[in-house]
């Protein structure tokens, strides 16, 4: 079972920074696909970033240019920088990780995965972490 803890979200001004972590930890003896998710108030939860084992990374066209996705191996912990914030930005951001899809980790198949029915749902999941972008 591997278990993920989120931190760093909090409240910002537009255009401002933050940095959001990851820690995994449990029984992880195989590559992961890593991934950050949001979801706002009243709308459907997103692919932001995703990172696989190789450290190929990809984005979604919204963050593209703007956040950073990475992870550190040696302290299992995955991280989203995420700068020049805007208001539309305001939404839970959750980490995942799913075994599955380690040798075709985008942010394609990770957008996939949220498709209601599809079974392809993420099996980790981070409790979440806040983040609030005020204009």
């Amino acid at each position: 079972q591997v278990q993920l803890v989120e931190s760093g979200g909090g409240s910002v001004q537009s255009g401002g920074s933050l940095r959001l972590s990851c820690v995994a930890s449990g029984y992880m003896d195989s590559n992961y696909c890593m991934a950050w998710f949001r979801q706002a108030p009243g709308k459907e939860r997103e692919g932001v970033a995703a990172i696989a084992s190789d450290g190929s990374t990809s984005y979604a066209d919204s963050v593209k240019g703007r956040f950073t996705i990475s992870q550190d191996n040696a302290k299992n912990t995955l991280y989203l920088l995420l700068n020049s914030l805007k208001p539309e930005d305001t939404a839970m951001y959750y980490c995942a990780a799913d075994p599955d899809y380690a040798d075709h980790c985008t942010i394609e198949v990770v957008t996939t995965t949220l498709l209601v029915g599809s079974g392809a749902a993420f099996a980790y999941w981070g409790q979440g972490t806040q983040v609030t972008v005020s204009s």
